[in-house]
This record gives structure tokens, sequence and C-alpha cells, in this order.
């Protein structure tokens, strides 16, 4: 769990709720609220709304701030509520709800989702290793590029890519100049552009999912796509690679997130942390 990839199970509902009911499996991303009224939200993509309302430090209808998932209950607004298949398990679907959607929407959105397309991801992180998972299971040839040798074992023996291209190697980025109808990068740290160009074919694309210099990820997608997502998730048995930590461990794991030291996320047992004190 995170501020914004929240997960659970609903404990009480309004009189007028028909989404979900008590027991249900449900999640929270990245948005809690919109004006349910423009022409963004009329269309699904309510994070496009002039009055969307972030998971946190955002500002609900009645004034109050919202605060995220760090909490052992929240409520919600029914119009944001993902349900959650039964088959996926509620700590390694978490991710899913930020990570899995940021690399799942540009894959459909761009058209990189046809079977015998080759797309490279760029970077083998949180959010990496959740675009190789999507490609994958949509049938396409992945290349996972990257700066770090050590992480070509990861990408083809146990993530299931195709191929490993280090960036760092003149050669090899030679022999895949031209070879690529899409990438994905995922990188957040400054980095050369271009030479991921020149790996493209003709109107090939490249999109950028990281946000440089800046701890935040941005929502690019509506809530009916994550939905689609987390059940395209379920029938592809897609859950994110966790290490799931209690509370009183939280300032260790950020020391670790400075480090690189996960694999590849984080995700916070709130639950049964308060069970435990």
């Amino acid at each position: 769990m995170t501020l914004h990839e929240i997960v659970g199970v609903v404990t009480e509902v309004g009189g007028k709720v028909q989404k979900s009911k008590v027991g249900d499996r449900v999640g929270v991303g990245c948005l809690v609220g919109s004006c349910h009224s423009c022409e963004n939200c009329a269309n699904d993509l309510e994070n496009y709304c002039p009055k969307v309302i972030p998971t946190y430090n955002g500002t609900y209808h009645d004034g109050t701030p919202t605060h995220g998932g760090y909490s052992d209950i929240m409520v919600c607004d029914e119009s944001f509520v993902i349900r959650i298949p039964e088959n996926l398990p509620l700590d390694a679907c978490a991710p899913l709800l930020c990570a899995g959607i940021t690399t799942y929407s540009p894959l459909r959105y761009f058209g990189l989702d046809k079977p015998g397309m080759h797309v490279g991801v760029v970077g083998l992180g949180g959010l990496g290793h959740a675009a190789v998972k999507f490609a994958k299971a949509f049938g396409v040839k992945v290349t996972v590029i990257s700066t770090s040798p050590n992480k070509k074992k990861e990408a083809t023996e146990r993530l299931g890519a195709d191929s490993f291209l280090l960036s760092r190697d003149p050669d090899q980025m030679q022999a895949a100049m031209g070879t690529m109808d899409g990438i994905i990068d995922t990188v957040s740290a400054p980095h050369p552009l271009l030479p991921l160009i020149g790996l493209l074919k003709s109107h090939g694309k490249l999109v950028l999912v990281g946000v440089p210099e800046k701890p935040l990820e941005l929502p690019h997608w509506g809530i009916k796509e994550t939905q689609e997502m987390i059940d395209f998730a379920a029938q592809h048995n897609i859950t994110a690679d966790i290490e799931l930590i209690p509370m009183d461990y939280v300032n260790t794991a950020m020391e670790r997130l400075v480090k690189a030291d996960v694999r590849y996320r984080f995700v916070i047992d709130i639950g049964n942390t308060l069970k435990a004190a």
C-alpha cells in the first residue's frame, strides 16, 4: 500500500451505493474525485477534469484534505473504486493501480499491444517490470534496455523478456538500430534520448512514463481503463513483484529505496500491522 496504490475490503457502503457491497475486494488508485459533468469525465478521462481530486495532497468537495492510503480505513466515492478479481492477491495487485496502469495505458493507446510487434522497455524497476509483464501478455516481443548488465538474467530468465540490450554498449545499440515498433521509457533519471530514438523503426513511438528529477507520477488515464487493466491482469495472472512490509519498517524501506534496493515495490501491510499492535 502507498499513498495512491490502496487495496482492501469494503466494510460499509452508503445507502445509494450500487457498484460495491460489504466484503468486496477493491482498490483505489491516483484519483478519488472529479466533477462528473465535464467532457473529460464523460469520456472516462477523469484525470483531465479541471476539478480532479488526487488521492493525497488534494482537497475534497467538502473542503477536507485527502490523505491517501497510510491509514486503516478510508472513504471513497464509488465511482473511483476499482473491483479486484478474486484470483489477484491484494498485496501484489496494489502496485498495478499506478505502476500497472502507467505502463498498460500507453501500450494500448499507442497500439503497441499487437502480437508480433517489437517493444523496448527502458529501465527494469517498478514501472519497467510491469511493462514487461503486460507487453508479454499482449504477445509482443520485448527487449529490456538497461545500463546495468547484471539485470540481464532477471529480465530474460525471470520476467520473460525476449532479449536484453545494454545501452552502454555501442555495438549492441548499433546492431539493434531501427528494429523496434515502440519504446516505453520508465527511467526518471536524466538520460540521453537520441540513442533510443535510433532504435525505432520509421514512425516508431517513444513513450516517456518516468518523470525526470521529480518524485511524482502523473495520472494519464481514467477509472474505466484502470478497471480494464486490472481485469486484464487477472485474466493473465499479472501481479507486481513486491516485498510486503509492516508499518514500522517504513523508514528502513525509504532508506532502501534511495539505494534502489527493492524488487520492485514495497507494499505496507497496514491491516496486519494494526492487528499485531
